[in-house]
């Protein structure tokens, strides 16, 4: 199978920065990304690469390379799909919020809209790649619907999960781990060797059959996960026995059975990711009657949640039991640095416990839009818009938003949170100055020295 035009379907943190770096690699293949989101696809195409809709280091650079020459953005999905040889869908699959699975199993509906629309239009053979985080068997799902409502086209699904830290997505795309494909077709598993070893080593390529590789994805996830809960509950039992959570993480990391990697205490993790596929994982176990292992990977996440509020608290009791009518400011809103991803960001969260306390918070976060952060808290429907535009505030300067801050909450990882002159700080706050560090990220003892109430997670 000869591939010279690729689609793919969504335009998100997934498919914009893994078919860039496609078309960068493979310059003899047409790529086309495409998106019913207007806004979205002109940003893409967009002349000043800063106005890129995901941010990522080093991402404008390939897109820059490839972008006019083998890489299209485009708003015509039927054109793109009838022109292709391969399709990649990589469209949102969050966690449902109705009917049988509520709170677990991911939701399907944009995948299958995807499945009728590729069977309505094609005519002639095509390469499926599921691209986007599945629940196991959804390729079957998949093939079905394309074999049985299209117009007698042959398809071949094949399932090729992501696995890319946002903050270094182009990283992780250039210099993979590993890449994953499974499917059943051993003639269309090559076609997609064929363009990741462009670049990729053959020896990373993994093939498997579609359950496995759809299987990998969850289970990955679960296991980074389980790893951040793990070592958040240690910092828990740190703060309680005087220890240190930085001085064990280190020190079991050196086992080289265990590793060091993922055992950085934190005030919670976040992303499009962990959550929604351990929940996905719980209720495939728990629609297998598997419940003690539904128990086991539910508890990460009741961890996850336990380190957020407990956090918030922390912040509550500190400031004297009260942060009615008190200033608090959050540094970071991003679930990680290096993005512009808030999705499950623990600073929503914590944003939303002191909100609950009445406290007036103000926003620093160096990427995210004030209308993304509104969105986010309108989201929860805790409380209405307006009630959330009069209690939180947005600036884009940092000093700014601590000026006459009670206390100072560090919520992303960012660096140049460390390089701030923290004297200017705490010289504005009102006194006793309280600092939050959610992240272990501060140096706690200058900042100590320089008159600063500090608190760090686990210590």
């Amino acid at each position: 199978m000869n591939v010279k035009k690729i689609v793919c379907i969504g335009a998100g943190y997934v498919g914009g920065p893994t078919m860039s770096v496609i078309a960068q690699k493979n310059p003899h293949i047409q790529v086309t990304v495409v998106d019913l989101n207007r806004d979205r696809i002109a940003a893409w195409n967009d002349l000043d690469l800063q106005k890129l809709p995901v941010y990522e280091p080093g991402l404008d650079q390939v897109v820059a390379e490839a972008r006019g020459r083998n890489l299209f953005f485009s708003t015509d999905i039927e054109k793109a799909i009838d022109e292709a040889d391969m399709i990649f869908i990589s469209v949102n699959t969050p966690t449902k919020t109705y009917g049988k699975g509520k709170g677990q199993a991911a939701d399907l509906k944009y995948i299958e809209l995807c499945a009728r629309q590729i069977a309505a239009i094609a005519k002639s053979e095509k390469i499926v790649v599921e691209k986007s985080t599945l629940p196991v068997r959804t390729a079957e799902a998949l093939k079905s619907i394309l074999d049985h409502t299209g117009n007698g086209v042959n398809f071949h699904v094949l399932s090729n999960p992501e696995f890319l830290a946002e903050g270094t997505a182009v990283q992780d795309l250039q210099n993979p781990d590993r890449v994953l494909i499974g499917g059943e077709n051993e003639e269309a598993i090559r076609a997609l060797v064929d363009i990741y070893s462009a670049w990729v080593p053959t020896e990373k390529i993994i093939t498997t059959s579609l359950w496995s590789s759809e299987l990998s994805k969850l289970v990955a996830n679960a296991f980074l996960a389980q790893r951040v809960s793990s070592i958040n509950a240690i910092s828990e039992l740190c703060e309680a026995t005087g220890a240190d959570v930085g001085e064990v993480a280190k020190a079991i990391g050196m086992d080289s059975r265990i590793g060091p990697k993922f055992l950085k205490a934190s005030v919670g993790f976040g992303g499009s990711c962990f959550q929604k596929d351990i929940l996905n994982l719980v209720y495939i176990a728990r629609s297998y009657n598997l419940y003690a292992v539904a128990d086991y990977w539910e508890q990460v996440i009741r961890m996850n949640d336990h380190q957020k509020e407990r956090f918030a608290d922390k912040i509550i009791k500190t400031l004297y039991n009260t942060v009615n009518g008190k200033n608090i400011t959050l540094l970071g809103w991003a679930f990680k640095k290096d993005t512009n991803d808030t999705r499950e960001s623990a600073a929503i969260y914590v944003a939303d416990h002191l909100l609950d306390e009445e406290a007036f918070v103000t926003v620093y976060d160096p990427k995210v839009t004030a209308e993304q952060i509104y969105k986010d808290l309108d989201d929860l429907e805790t409380r209405s818009p307006e009630e959330n535009r009069r209690l939180v505030k947005v600036v884009q300067d940092p000093y700014e938003a601590c000026d006459r801050a009670h206390a100072v909450a560090v919520l992303t990882e960012w660096d140049e949170f460390t390089a701030y002159y923290w004297q200017r700080i705490y010289d504005k706050m009102y006194k006793p100055a309280f600092l939050f560090d959610g992240r272990g990220l501060l140096n706690v003892q200058q900042l100590k020295e320089q008159g600063f109430m500090i608190y760090s997670i686990g210590r």
